[in-house]
């Protein structure tokens, strides 16, 4: 695969995911590497990103999470060195990481997703239970891996969980908790992957619980019945057409009790650990990590 060039894997960054960037960037460095691929370990935090361009890199293979990766900034840096970068491109990737926003877009055109508002620290708690009832879903509108999010089960939870989620960003929002089955939707290029239902110990699929146990459990096949599941597999393909998604990602979901699934968030730069859901579903339709890896790396652009 020397057709790829010399290619640097970006992991680490400065964001609250680092621990898991590091994890990600990782795995597919050795992937990339196993392959005769010439890839190498870039950490944006330790050098300037400008380094790429003056070391000769033909190629990015972007595994940042969350901000300063994950939200247009490195994408916006590549571009402007002209230097092919996995994943969606400057505007989708800010988009995405603004789940506030990510909200407005859908709801502009006509897709689930649970009744939201913005947060701030004057807001009235009755009025927010008014418009979302009990249980609600708080959490930061720039952060990923469930950091900052809590699950209020009664008004006077409200100021507190607003306070854990400012602590990791100016801008918080709630949303109406949905009970239902946990699903995940990835997609490479223009075709969805198979669904993965999750099974979270006590329904709590928390950063330790996503990461750092094994006590979480992963269905895939899913159990939907086919054209259920190939239903919401073209919703999610509408959702990455609305933002402008590109390369690959990975959307959430809930599927409520009388079948109806709502979006909850789109993720443009998704995990690569042991525990993450893309490996995941493309082993479900027989790629193998490597070629995963490889298909995604193919698919790098600029612009």
């Amino acid at each position: 695969m020397s057709h790829f060039g010399k290619v640097a894997v970006l992991m680490g960054g400065a964001s609250k995911e680092r621990e898991i960037s590091l994890m990600s960037g990782s795995n597919v460095l050795t992937a990339l590497r196993g392959q005769g691929i010439d890839a190498y370990a870039f950490d944006p935090a330790e050098r300037p990103v400008f380094d790429l361009k003056r070391e000769g890199y033909d190629r990015v293979f972007i595994a940042l999470h969350g901000r300063g990766g994950e939200d247009g900034t490195v994408q916006g840096a590549l571009e402007v060195m002209g230097i092919p970068y996995t994943g969606s491109g400057v505007m989708a990737s800010a988009l995405c990481m603004d789940k506030l926003r990510t909200k407005l877009v859908w709801r502009a055109r006509e897709l689930p997703t649970p009744a939201h508002v913005e947060l701030r620290a004057d807001s009235n708690p009755a009025a927010v239970v008014r418009d979302l009832g009990l249980p609600l879903v708080v959490k930061p509108a720039h952060e990923g891996s469930s950091l900052g999010l809590t699950k209020v089960e009664s008004i006077e939870k409200i100021a507190q969980a607003y306070a854990q989620a400012a602590e990791y960003d100016d801008l918080v929002i709630a949303e109406t908790f949905v009970a239902g089955q946990e699903l995940t939707a990835a997609f490479l290029g223009d075709t969805a992957l198979p669904l993965i239902r999750i099974e979270a110990p006590k329904g709590n699929y928390d950063y330790r619980n996503k990461y750092f146990t094994d006590d979480t459990q992963y269905h895939c096949p899913c159990g939907l019945p086919a054209a259920e599941e190939q239903a919401i597999q073209a919703l999610v393909m509408r959702a990455v057409e609305a933002l402008g998604c590109t390369g690959w990602g990975r959307a959430d979901l809930i599927r409520r009790d009388d079948g109806q699934p709502f979006l909850l968030e789109m993720n443009t730069s998704p995990g690569m650990t042991g525990h993450s859901l893309v490996p995941m579903a493309a082993r479900a339709v027989g790629i193998p990590f490597e070629d995963l890896v490889a298909r995604i790396l193919e698919s790098a652009h600029v612009g």
